[in-house]
């Protein structure tokens, strides 16, 4: 027998010298390794804190995150201890499924990131009003004359990136020295100095005042797989639009408990795949709660995205409480989206797949939920009030609860979609959008849909609109249709297609409109355009729902959102009611 090292091992095995095959030795040695594998490192906790902690082990604590973050590994967590962290974290350290990284806040204990610091030398601007100045070498868009972005002029000043706050409360920001007053900061980029005046115009130089700016673009950078981020509070970042203050871009990361605030554009962006997102809240940022592209099954639950676009961004570009791009299976559940200034839920481009379940979608301005050339959403049991009631010009088509824009094959199912500018709408317009898998263009229009045992009430313009901007009447029956109907719009599909082919099916549905509000209108209104005042009408021209009915419908109190009805109401009766709990709505039956 002789020793010599296994193929594709650095052990060495002994074998038999005559067969080849393992000794007994070697026999001991595989039987070991089948039994017990190789063992794992052992896993570490760092702590990171302002102070030194009492009964930590001084090799076990670091003071910023950024130093704690280069030491980890699989399996390690990061305990990070209360306090005002002002730096940008970049983690590029994978772990396992079954020994993933983890930053997390030590139990109790508020742990704020933040991409802003402190302006402590301030100097005061001789004169009789409190202005102060400070160095300012800051440049977070460098590559067109505005620095903003967009580079256009509607967004010539929401689009810049600077932010500055005085004992929390923000300034708002002028483009030129000679504007600055009270409450209001200016940022001179040729002499790089930063102009402030307190709003209440008070001395602020010294300890006294808590004064910030936004220096640092991203706060975090999570390019591994297999991490854990919980109970972190993310704030203050100088972040350009379209780009998220904190970026997830591996892979199987989970991020819980987390809060994402007040950030100049997006509070997080989400690029790569099985992210599931728990329990976070995204608020009064000034784009986006959050953005995703690529993000094949993200899951969103139990989340809070609130208030939102609090800078004005156009709400036709990308503005509201989410944008979700070019990602297959993605589910948001058990989820409120509210008060954001914006659609609520927005899909836009070659989306597949997606679900929307079990959420409150409620007093949005613009949408409800907007899922726009994009394929296969199941949008089912959820809560849908008071969404689209902003002036938004070219929001057409845009202003309800449930919007489907030249998106097929969807299914929207058991939602109480209830006093919104308008129910539910198609959208058409000739569209085309690439595909998660080509990058190639093509045509994409609302056909093969499915809207059954929805309950729409009390929505203001109409419980149905069909807002159809397409020259070749597809939207219409054979029957309708003009003789002098044109070829379809390229690149808007086939030719000669009619509301028969559409195969938009509605089934089931139960409406309740208000006095003077419409029940279902076809076409856009500078186009042909027809009311339904009853469901005959409408089953007559167009065999649209011949199922659904016109009812009373009654809930305990709608300002409280107890949306209890009747046990012997038609929506239980007709299956027409969310099926489980959606997050602060009373359902079921009223006693």
């Amino acid at each position: 027998m002789h020793l010599r090292a296994f193929p594709g091992s650095s052990s060495v095995m002994a074998r038999d010298h005559r067969t080849g095959a393992p000794g007994l030795i070697g026999s001991c040695l595989m039987a070991l390794a089948i039994l017990f594998p190789a063992w794992p490192a052992q896993a570490r906790v760092w702590h990171v804190a302002e102070k030194a902690l009492p009964g930590i082990d001084p090799n076990d604590q670091v003071a910023t995150i950024a130093a704690g973050a280069a030491h980890l590994g699989p399996g390690d967590t990061l305990l990070v201890h209360g306090g005002v962290y002002r730096e940008g974290v970049t983690l590029d350290i994978s772990g396992t499924p079954e020994q993933p990284v983890t930053i997390r806040a030590a139990e109790g204990e508020t742990v704020t990131l933040t991409g802003a610091d402190r302006l402590t030398d301030l100097e005061l601007i001789p004169g009789d009003e409190k202005v102060y100045s400070v160095p300012w070498p800051h440049r977070f868009v460098a590559w067109n004359k505005s620095f903003t972005h967009p580079n256009d002029d509607y967004h010539r000043l929401i689009g810049r990136c600077e932010q500055v706050f005085i004992n929390g409360y923000p300034l708002r920001q002028v483009l030129e020295r000679d504007r600055l007053s009270r409450g209001a900061f200016f940022v001179d980029i040729e002499t790089q100095r930063l102009y402030l005046q307190p709003a209440d115009n008070q001395e602020i130089a010294g300890n006294k005042t808590l004064v910030e700016a936004s220096t640092r673009d991203q706060i975090l950078d999570v390019k591994g797989s297999h991490v854990v981020v919980q109970g972190i509070r993310f704030r203050y970042a100088a972040n350009r639009a379209q780009q998220g203050a904190v970026r997830f871009s591996g892979d199987h990361i989970t991020v819980e408990d987390c809060i994402f605030e007040h950030t100049n554009a997006s509070g997080a962006t989400f690029t790569g795949q099985d992210i599931v997102v728990r329990n976070c809240t995204f608020e009064h940022n000034g784009q986006l709660g959050f953005g995703a592209s690529r993000a094949h099954r993200l899951r969103v639950t139990g989340c809070t995205v609130r208030d939102n676009n609090t800078k004005g961004f156009d709400r036709g570009w990308e503005a509201g409480g989410d944008k979700i791009c070019l990602t297959r299976g993605a589910i948001l559940e058990n989820s409120v989206f509210a008060d954001n200034r914006g659609n609520g839920i927005w899909f836009d481009i070659g989306n597949e797949d997606c679900e929307v379940r079990n959420c409150l979608i409620a007093h949005n301005e613009n949408a409800g939920i907007f899922y726009e050339i994009s394929y296969g959403l199941h949008a089912h049991d959820n809560v849908i009030v008071g969404n689209g009631f902003a002036f938004t010009p070219g929001a057409w088509g845009a202003a309800a609860g449930i919007s489907l824009s030249s998106s097929p094959c969807c299914t929207i199912e058991r939602n109480l979609i209830l006093g919104n500018k308008e129910g539910f709408n198609f959208r058409e317009q000739t569209r085309s959008t690439p595909r998660i898998e080509s990058r190639k263009s093509e045509p994409v229009w609302n056909h093969d849909q499915i809207i059954r045992r929805n309950v729409l009430a009390f929505n203001r313009d109409a419980q149905v609109w069909g807002w159809f901007d397409v020259a070749d009447e597809r939207h219409w029956p054979k029957a309708m249709q003009t003789a002098s109907q044109p070829p379809a719009e390229k690149p808007g599909g086939p030719a000669g297609l009619s509301l028969e082919d559409l195969k938009l099916t509605f089934e089931g549905n139960l409406y309740c409109p208000g006095p003077g509000q419409d029940l279902f209108n076809w076409g856009v209104t500078w186009k042909k355009h027809k009311r339904y005042a009853n469901l005959d009408d409408l089953r007559k021209e167009l065999s649209v729902d011949r199922s659904g009915a016109v009812i009373e419908f009654h809930v305990r109190d709608y300002a409280a959102f107890d949306l209890r009805i009747p046990p012997a109401s038609p929506a239980v009766r007709m299956d027409c009611y969310p099926h489980g709990p959606v997050p602060q709505v009373q359902l079921g039956a009223s006693p």
